[in-house]
This record gives structure tokens, sequence and C-alpha cells, in this order.
């Protein structure tokens, strides 16, 4: 069954990157196969959720064998879309866009993304080549999306650029943001953002620190 049939719960495509994940891992271990028990005891997730979740598209697991972690990592990999090309542009490219550029999975596409361009406005960057990939100015960005016909552009601007920046990418045929600028984007329904606000991440993690502590104080 393709998820296209049917409504998947958001919470189980949370997931099925870390499925990904693990089984990349088995695989460079040379392990061919693993139980819905084997994985869960290592992703710290029941069986039953993996089940389900699998369930979702089909299952993929035999009774009395398992999982085959080749198909298995190969099939997720294709319902998260990574057998298709996924050719995306980063618009900002300072520090944060620059690192982007520079991680090792864009790099040798092992996850499926290449990034093609980065864009900014500041002159001293425009030329530059990070990690082999140029940086454009920012006034050529429409006629690259169009021309190249680029769906995903990573966001690393400060808030008061990104939200009409954004809504000029959507204009150009952008469907998808990976959204790292501080701000909540106003888009229409049919464009995906993911935001990743690494500020509200970071208090989340100081939140249960400081809780667990003060809990452990009350003891």
């Amino acid at each position: 069954m393709s998820s296209m049939d049917k409504n998947i719960s958001p919470a189980v495509i949370k997931r099925l990157p870390r499925y990904y994940r693990y089984l990349g891992a088995l695989k460079a271990k040379n392990i061919t196969r693993i139980s819905s028990k084997e994985l869960s005891e290592r992703m710290k997730v029941t069986a039953s959720q993996i089940r389900q979740d699998l369930n979702n598209f089909g299952g993929f697991g035999q009774q009395g064998y398992g999982y085959n972690v080749e198909n298995l990592y190969v099939e997720i990999g294709k319902i998260l879309g990574l057998d298709k090309s996924n050719q995306m542009i980063i618009v900002g490219a300072g520090n944060l866009g620059q690192a982007l550029a520079n991680y090792q999975d864009f790099n040798n596409n092992s996850i499926g993304f290449q990034v093609i361009a980065l864009f900014d406005v500041n002159p001293k960057l425009i030329g530059i080549t990070v990690h082999g990939v140029e940086v454009h100015d920012i006034d050529d960005m429409e006629e690259f999306i169009k021309n190249h016909e680029i769906k995903i552009a990573a966001l690393t601007l400060p808030q008061d650029q990104a939200p009409k920046i954004a809504k000029d990418l959507v204009s150009w045929g952008i469907k998808g943001f990976w959204n790292f600028a501080p701000v909540d984007l106003t888009l229409p329904d049919s464009v995906t953002v993911e935001n990743v606000h690494l500020a509200e991440s970071l208090m989340t993690l100081t939140y249960n620190i400081h809780s667990r502590e003060d809990g452990e104080g009350a003891e």
C-alpha cells in the first residue's frame, strides 16, 4: 500500500528517518536481517510500535525471519523520497549556511539530497565556493530556481528577512522549506515547512536538565 493511499500519522513519518538511520548502521556492519524485538532493543521503541509503523506501508517483515535489513532500508528510503533527485539551495551563506553546505552527508549524496547553490546579499561572499558549491547573488535566485526546477530551500536568514523571501521563493516554485530562521512562516497549505529552531531546542534541553535537578533535590 502506498503512503499516498491513506492518511499516515505525522508521528509515524517522524520516526521513519530514525528507522532509516538505524538500518543504515546495521547495513554498514553487514547485518542482513533483524527481528522487530532486536530492532526495538536498539532503538528503545517497542516491537509492537515498529510493526504498527511499518504495517502502514505494507509490513515488509516475514514471520519467523524478521526483516531483511537491505530491503527494508531501500523501501523506507523510497517512502521518504530518497530514491529521487532532491536538489536544494541554501538561502543565506553566513556561518550556518556554510556549515550546512559542508555537511558530509550532503557532499556524498548518501541521504538523497544535494546542495547545488547558496545565495546571499553580501558582496564579500558572492562568488566564493563552499565545499565546491558556489555562492550566488540573491538577485539571481529566481532565474536559478526556475532553470534548475528546484523544489527545496534551506533558510538560514535573519528573522526579519525570512518571511518575505519565503513568499518570493514559493512564487518561483519552491515546495518545501528547511527553515532555520527563528520565525514561523505563513505560507499556503500546499507548501511544506520543516522548522529547525535551534534556540527552542536548546531551551527544551535546559528545561529537562533543570526539572530533573529540581526533582532530585526534592527527594
